[in-house]
């Protein structure tokens, strides 16, 4: 059974929405506020040090990092999201049919032919 969907969406239509999105933003706003405003302020010079995990920070917090780092976490953020694509297709599988089918095998297919280029071209290898 299929579902009507109206041919032109009025703003009447995205209130619901915006009017979410404003309680959102209202609620973050207060939270800060009030926590800004009842909140303790002791200040120390042990709360007021600069650490990292809980170790102290020893040297300059510039050095430079390799871009493979970068790399990794960019693949793993883009893969992730295409992965995520999967999920609504495989709640509407039977509904979809062949023609889903075949636009999922698709997708793997460039999905996997991503993942191959990124392989052949040593971008996951730490070492040279």
């Amino acid at each position: 059974m299929l579902l009507a969907v109206p041919a032109v969406y009025q703003p009447a239509d995205y209130a619901p929405i915006f009017i979410q999105l404003g309680l959102a933003l209202a609620f973050v706003a207060f939270s800060m506020v009030v926590s800004h405003l009842i909140g303790p302020k002791r200040n120390s010079t042990v709360k007021d040090s600069s650490f990292e995990c809980g170790i102290e920070s020893v040297g300059n917090a510039r050095t430079p990092i390799s871009v493979k780092y970068f790399l990794t976490a960019i693949l793993f953020v883009l893969f992730d999201v295409e992965v995520i694509f999967m999920y609504p297709w495989a709640v509407n599988f039977r509904e979809l049919g062949a023609t889903g089918f075949i636009e999922m095998i698709i997708f793997m297919t460039l999905l996997l032919a991503g993942f191959f280029y990124i392989i052949k071209k040593g971008i996951l290898k730490w070492q040279n």
